[in-house]
């Protein structure tokens, strides 16, 4: 969960512009900000950009961050906004299928249950992909980073009731794709 441990997170020496604070930061954040930036844009450098991006405007406006506690969905809307004007700045295009990192099985696996399971997932991830940006991106928040429903709504700049819409339908369609799947 993105969220945790933030009564310890070093916001307000960040703020103070103290550097180990804003290493701890950035150690916390880099690699599930950059999860969720990948899903969305399926490029690993604009997502390496976009990153970087969004801590550098995280270290300019920090000022501009009322409670402490919020670091975290703050620094996901900023990354959020920063995928918005990347998919403005693309030509409209299928997005394309990530192939799937190649993962040796456990050692109690079975070839056989393994590549069901590659195959599960591969299935699953083309379906997810298949979502519109915004229906992917509440799913994303909400049951991989585990956002609550009003932080979603700070890092997509929607009503909560558009969020709550958003995750019912993406729920629907994607397990609609699910049952079309062979």
């Amino acid at each position: 969960m993105v969220t945790a441990e933030i009564g310890q997170l070093p916001v307000e020496a960040a703020r103070a512009g103290d550097p180990v604070a804003w290493d701890t930061l950035f150690r916390r954040y880099q690699l599930p900000l950059y999860a969720y930036v990948c899903e969305l844009v399926h490029d690993e450098q604009a997502s390496r950009d976009i990153v970087q991006e969004a801590f550098i405007n995280a270290a300019r406006y920090i000022g501009r961050l009322r409670e402490d506690a919020k670091f975290g969905s703050w620094l996901f809307g900023i990354a959020h906004q920063k995928c918005i004007q990347h998919w403005r700045r693309q030509r409209p295009q299928a997005v394309p299928i990530d192939e799937l990192a190649e993962r040796l099985p456990a050692a109690d696996d079975s070839p056989s249950d393994w590549l069901i399971r590659q195959e599960q997932e591969e299935q699953f991830v083309n379906c997810l992909n298949r979502l519109s940006p915004p229906h992917r991106a509440v799913l994303l928040l909400h049951f991989l980073e585990d956002f609550s429903l009003a932080e979603i709504s700070e890092i997509t700049g929607t009503e909560i009731g558009t969020v709550k819409s958003r995750i019912h339908f993406a729920k629907r369609a994607l397990r609609q794709l699910l049952e079309q799947m062979p």
